[in-house]
């Protein structure tokens, strides 16, 4: 018979915890409640909240709301959109993660303070990703971003780098990137920076890997939009190659499990608790049925 384990470490994040327990408390009261954006990566989660009555909805459906209640998820949002919020008498019901508050703010504070400087404000992060969105409308959109080493060409390393990171990049590709930067620098130019990457986020690289080596099979539980749950299951597969990527129990591939093997389940910072135990129920179905 097999052993099955959920990893007790995986699973929200405090910031995903607080938005979505705000937007349960806003809909049990009764009215509409909109949502900007997926109020977490994982497609299943949303579908339970929109059943209560949530309603996601873009930034340009937003600009042309009026008189209603918009709940801003943990991922942070750039200043115009409390902007839009105020001309539009839109109560917002802030779910912001205070760790990404807190690094808009030093961003923000930095940009202020070398507008006209030339000094180039930089985020190590994901294009396009809600964060970094956020974090690039406290400089104006003038802040360079930066995915990979590959990027760094685009800038001039003979005049100042202020680097930040998006919270949830992993702490050893940062500190490639710090190095790399370091290395390149010219002349008299300054090299600063930050380290903004959330621990709770960062320790579940090392949490995965002892985890990922102790069982036969992992299933890696996260929603497909998840750049956390892509980042995680990647540490998987390093550290145990018998690793599955799957959204839904139905994703399983029955012809992996083993009535003698030992199963892991773990997930994303998006991933629910619910959904893990969900796919521990469907493997105990078709283990009985190997039997």
């Amino acid at each position: 018979m097999s052993n099955i384990e959920i990893d007790a470490k995986s699973g929200f994040c405090f910031g995903v915890v607080n938005a979505i327990k705000k937007a349960e408390e806003e809909l049990a009261k009764g009215g509409i409640l909109y949502c900007l954006g997926d109020i977490v990566h994982n497609n299943l989660e949303v579908d339970r909240l929109e059943k209560l009555g949530l309603r996601t909805i873009n930034h340009e459906e937003f600009a042309q709301l009026k008189n209603a209640k918009v709940l801003l998820r943990a991922h942070g949002e750039p200043p115009s959109t409390y902007e839009v919020a105020k001309q539009n008498n839109i109560e917002i019901i802030d779910a912001s993660c205070p760790v990404v508050l807190r690094l808009q703010k030093k961003i923000h504070g930095k940009y202020s303070q070398e507008i006209g400087n030339e000094t180039q404000i930089v985020i190590y992060g994901e294009n396009g990703h809600a964060e970094v969105n956020g974090l690039l409308g406290q400089t104006e959109s003038n802040a360079v971003v930066i995915e990979k080493k590959e990027d760094l060409d685009m800038l001039d390393f003979s005049k100042n780098i202020c680097l930040f990171s998006q919270t949830t990049k992993p702490l050893d590709g940062f500190s490639e990137i710090i190095e790399i930067m370091q290395n390149r620098m010219i002349g008299d130019a300054k090299f600063e920076f930050f380290d903004t990457i959330c621990r709770q986020v960062s320790n579940r690289i090392p949490n995965i890997k002892e985890f990922a080596t102790k069982h036969d099979i992992i299933f890696f539980v996260a929603g497909e939009k998840s750049s956390n749950g892509k980042v995680l299951f990647g540490e998987c597969k390093k550290y145990n190659p018998n690793s599955y990527f799957i959204t839904t129990p139905d994703d399983i591939d029955v012809s992996v499990i083993n009535k003698s093997s030992s199963i892991g389940i773990c997930g994303a910072t998006s991933t629910p608790k619910w959904q893990m135990e969900d796919v521990e129920a469907k493997i105990e179905e078709i283990r009985l049925k190997l039997l």
